[in-house]
């Protein structure tokens, strides 16, 4: 009797131990659990955009699929990935680049924070940055979708081959193949000739209006050459000095041929790259002459290339834009430090003379010469000619006229083969995070 007691009082104990385990053995997990890396990287291999489960309120899927097409139909390597608050921040860019293992531009939106992380061969750190802080303080929907925006226009290479494919046939085979039969049926021979002369008209004007302010570039250069007093016998001259002097001339003028030979705005690119490389040289002779330190190849004055080389980064906020760093020469450095202004290369423009990132689109292929690397675009968020350079209708008139890209192109394949350091910074976690950007 006492056993069948026991018995009967035991077996809904036990029941109710387990089910207060069961409880525990559930519920602990789901409050600390987190999708791993390797999972988010999986999926972003086959898809451009990620939204964890635990974040889905942040994101609907209807506009995750829209934000994943804008990315598809454009054809170039950014990731969005939507985690929740209190993901760990720790090495999380670089785990997450070394496991996805495709070159290409990285944001992450945590809870309400937002920042990321790209390649150098794609986007420089400093556009990077710039393209962050342009949209600190957004909604999620509304940030994800200005920060692709932005960055759509701005990144290189080419979105990875896993992205929407079908049965081998690819979305870009697909709309340009769409393309080609659209045009077969509906365009005439007399509407492609009458919109390509009307097209060409547009490219002339714009070219001549350009080639003042490039002529003005060339004449300054060769002024700098005049005034340098150098001769390549003169005491104390060496080989490395005359190299140097022997580059600038090059410099020069292969600025001057490329300057006749340019039929569009977008080749005026290469003329104001031979001056940027000219100048380089000129500052590595004055060194060498000075014995003073070699200078480390930057990018010239963001206000102004002709005032050479930049010595630094500072913060600058254009009007009715938002701050960004720019590389400035010493004698702006100094200016914006006093709280004065910097001395702005204007050009004429319908509206009088105005500050060049104020003027056509034109300029886009003549400042990318000087701020090669894909720099450009992050310095000219939120001006006049940053938000031409976004419309398609620029890469189709004036050609994308910046952006250098070397080692591996946006899309490809490179695992864990890219510098840890695009991917590094602090989250703000003191420590071993990667968050930046006021985190």
């Amino acid at each position: 009797m006492k056993a069948v007691l026991v018995r009967g009082i035991a077996v809904p104990l036990i029941a109710l131990v387990t089910a207060a385990l069961t409880v525990l053995s559930v519920g602990a997990p789901r409050a600390h659990a987190v999708t791993d890396v390797s999972v988010i990287a999986e999926a972003l291999r086959k898809d451009p955009v990620y939204v964890d489960p635990a974040a889905s309120g942040q994101v609907s899927a209807r506009d995750a699929d829209a934000l994943a097409k804008k990315i598809k139909d454009a054809g170039k390597p950014v990731f969005i990935t939507v985690l929740p608050a209190g993901y760990p921040t720790r090495n999380l860019f670089s785990d997450l680049r070394t496991a996805t293992g495709i070159t290409g531009l990285y944001a992450i939106r945590l809870g309400d924070r937002f920042d990321a992380r790209a390649d150098s061969s794609v986007m420089p750190r400093t556009a990077v940055r710039n393209l962050v802080s342009s949209v600190q303080g957004e909604s999620a929907t509304a940030q994800l979708n200005d920060f692709t925006d932005r960055a759509l226009a701005d990144v290189g290479g080419h979105a990875p081959s896993t992205w929407g494919t079908s049965g081998g046939v690819s979305y870009t085979g697909l709309i340009t193949a769409g393309a080609v039969l659209l045009a077969a049926g509906v365009g005439t021979f007399a509407l492609v000739r009458r919109g390509r002369r009307r097209r060409e008209e547009e490219q002339r004007a714009a070219l001549e209006r350009l080639r003042v302010v490039v002529d003005e570039d060339i004449t300054a250069f060769g002024e700098e050459l005049d005034r340098l007093d150098f001769h390549p016998a003169e005491p104390g001259a060496d080989e490395a000095m005359r190299a140097d002097y022997e580059r600038a001339l090059d410099a020069y003028e292969q600025a001057k041929s490329s300057m006749a030979a340019a039929r569009r705005p977008e080749d005026v690119k290469a003329v104001t790259q031979a001056l940027e490389d000219g100048r380089f040289s000129l500052a590595l002779l004055a060194a060498r002459r000075e014995h003073r330190p070699l200078p480390e190849r930057r990018p010239p004055c963001f206000f102004d290339p002709r005032h050479g080389p930049s010595v630094a980064d500072a913060t600058w906020t254009p009007a009715g834009g938002t701050p960004r760093e720019v590389p400035v020469c010493a004698a702006d450095r100094a200016r914006l430090a006093d709280g004065r202004d910097p001395l702005v290369r204007e050009v004429d423009t319908d509206h009088g003379r105005r500050p060049y990132w104020e003027a056509g689109p034109a300029y886009g292929p003549w400042a990318g010469g000087y701020f090669g690397g894909g720099i450009l675009p992050g310095l000219l968020v939120g001006t006049l000619l940053g938000s031409m350079m976004a419309t398609p209708s620029y890469a189709a008139g004036y050609g994308a006229g910046y952006g250098d890209f070397g080692g591996h192109e946006g899309g490809d394949v490179s695992g864990a083969d890219f510098d840890p350091g695009d991917f590094g910074g602090g989250f703000g976690d003191g420590g071993g995070g990667d968050f930046g950007g006021g985190f």
